[in-house]
């Protein structure tokens, strides 16, 4: 009966890792020509008008939902690994927390939103805009809430496939409003960037609604924790992530205010602001799509092993995931910096892009791992040490910009990243290295990978020379990275560098792991 229900849980687990990663994957690839769509449309100082407004809202939304997703998504796994569990109740419970949060937070923005456009925004009128943000911030919590319940009971893809139709509906909207409007300011820009969030919100919770409805179990079981029990367990999973929210908006808003005193116009400031978190960072970020697809359900699975204290289940999935995520990232980062230029002048950011986006790429292993890593940390309940990371590595970050970038210019923010990002996920591996007693092998897992990707990247020039398709066209830069790519993935198969040493309690989910990671190589 257990083979049987192992066999269940990894049929369920491949299914929903290559939905969750094919989703992913498109709707990052639409994020990204939508931002390449405003840029040519409005230019690039409206991407970092937009930019700020979304970092405002996702620290609003942070403060009115109190990141419903991650704490149903933790209480509820927890709540499914007890006897007669009640998964339904920490789902209502979730709801009501919500709903007080966002009459809270609600409440403030309407009082405050003259200040908040005067400050925040460098004073541009946005007060009218501003006052908009509350219905989207309501019905985003609910949908979260919604979607971390789908996480939690194994059925992310319906948590994805919400995700992918509230950004449809919210991409239809900007772009159909950014088409009909002729003559944009400041205020324009917001509303617009806002409108579609409501729009994109509202559907999206009434799509979670309908979904509920359709594959919610009745149980008769009795839930385990009280509406008191989940504030207080809620409370610390939102105090970092409301920290982690506060910092990173500090630090968006600081960046134009810096790039002014280098001596840059507020428009020019604007403008590479704007390049910066609409071209570079997608770009970094975009082959991570199969890490972030995982990320929720590492947090789920780390949950339940932790609950039921199967340290060794925890220790080996550690080990695997560390090598798996290196042996993806490394590759990742030696494409992006061979493609860099190429792919700023395709983004419409230009030389400015492509210069930025190969000069941070030897940092993306460090990026990357901090998603495994995250998603294990909190998966274990270590939050007050996630928030205390965070609180360092934000505080390197904010304090670099102010001492660099108005004196290098934006090379201070690349120099931001690199100091933030390297001793943040330092410290995280320490930590997790420690708590699952877990072996870090860096010659298997750092020197083999960077070996297999030069002589891969050499042999593929050589061979596509051979072909006379070396040019700087799109289809030979596509044919160059498939052969590159379908190299280092066998060469890294054929060595046998992925051991077999699994236990089979989390074969299930490694395996899922490592084909996800295979089909993307």
């Amino acid at each position: 009966m257990t083979e049987v229900r192992e066999i269940i849980i990894k049929s369920k687990m491949v299914r929903d890792t290559l939905l969750l990663t094919a989703m992913q994957l498109a709707l990052d690839t639409a994020a990204l020509l939508l931002n390449v769509f405003i840029t040519r449309r409005l230019g690039a100082s409206a991407i970092g008008i937009l930019t700020l407004t979304g970092s405002f809202l996702g620290f609003a939304g942070i403060l009115s939902n109190g990141n419903a997703f991650l704490c149903t998504s933790r209480l509820i796994s927890e709540e499914l690994g007890k006897p007669r569990p009640d998964p339904d109740r920490v789902l209502l419970y979730a709801l009501a927390f919500c709903g007080l949060l966002s009459i809270a937070v609600s409440t403030l923005i309407l009082l405050f939103a003259e200040p908040i456009s005067e400050r925040f925004f460098s004073g541009a009128q946005m007060t009218r805009a501003i006052r908009l943000m509350p219905v989207a911030l309501a019905s985003g919590a609910f949908a979260s809430c919604f979607k971390g319940y789908f996480n939690a009971c194994r059925k992310a893809a319906v948590a994805a496939a919400g995700d992918i139709a509230e950004f449809a509906v919210r991409a239809v909207f900007i772009m159909t409003l950014t088409l009909t409007v002729h003559h944009i300011g400041e205020e324009r820009v917001c509303g617009i960037m806002i409108a579609g969030i409501i729009a994109g919100n509202v559907f999206s919770l009434a799509y979670c609604i309908c979904a509920f409805l359709r594959v919610r179990v009745r149980r008769n079981g009795h839930c385990s924790i009280g509406f008191r029990d989940y504030v207080r367990f809620a409370l610390p999973i939102m105090g970092g992530s409301v920290l982690t929210a506060a910092l990173s908006s500090t630090n968006d808003a600081l960046i134009p205010l810096c790039l002014r005193q280098y001596g840059d116009s507020v428009s020019a400031a604007l403008s590479m602001f704007g390049i910066f978190e609409a071209i570079v960072i997608p770009t970094l970020f975009f082959p991570s799509v199969v890490l972030c697809s995982m990320s929720g359900i590492i947090v789920s699975e780390t949950a339940r092993a932790a609950a039921a204290g199967d340290r060794e289940r925890i220790r080996s999935l550690t080990s695997r995931l560390m090598q798996l995520t290196l042996m993806f990232s490394i590759f990742a980062a030696a494409a992006i910096m061979r493609f860099g230029g190429e792919i700023g002048e395709l983004l419409g950011g230009g030389e400015l892009a492509g210069r930025m986006i190969t000069l941070i790429a030897p940092v993306v292993p460090f990026i990357y791992m901090e998603i495994i890593l995250e998603a294990e940390i909190k998966g274990m309940g270590h939050q007050a040490f996630s928030s205390l990371n965070y609180l360092a590595e934000y505080a390197l970050r904010i304090a670099i910009v102010l001492i660099f970038v108005p004196r290098i210019g934006f090379y201070g923010i690349a120099a931001s990243y690199y100091a933030s990002n390297i001793v943040g996920n330092c410290s995280r591996l320490v930590k997790i290295l420690r708590v699952t007693r877990a072996r870090f092998r860096i010659v298997r897992y750092i020197a083999i990978p960077l070996i297999y990707a030069v002589m891969t990247m050499l042999a593929a020039e050589l061979l596509t020379r051979l072909l006379r398709a070396d040019g700087d066209s799109l289809p030979e830069l596509i044919l160059f990275t498939l052969i590159w790519g379908t190299s280092y993935a066998g060469f890294c198969a054929l060595s046998g560098k992925c051991s077999p040493s699994v236990t089979k309690k989390d074969a299930n989910f490694v395996g899922n792991v490592q084909l996800s990671t295979s089909k993307l190589l």
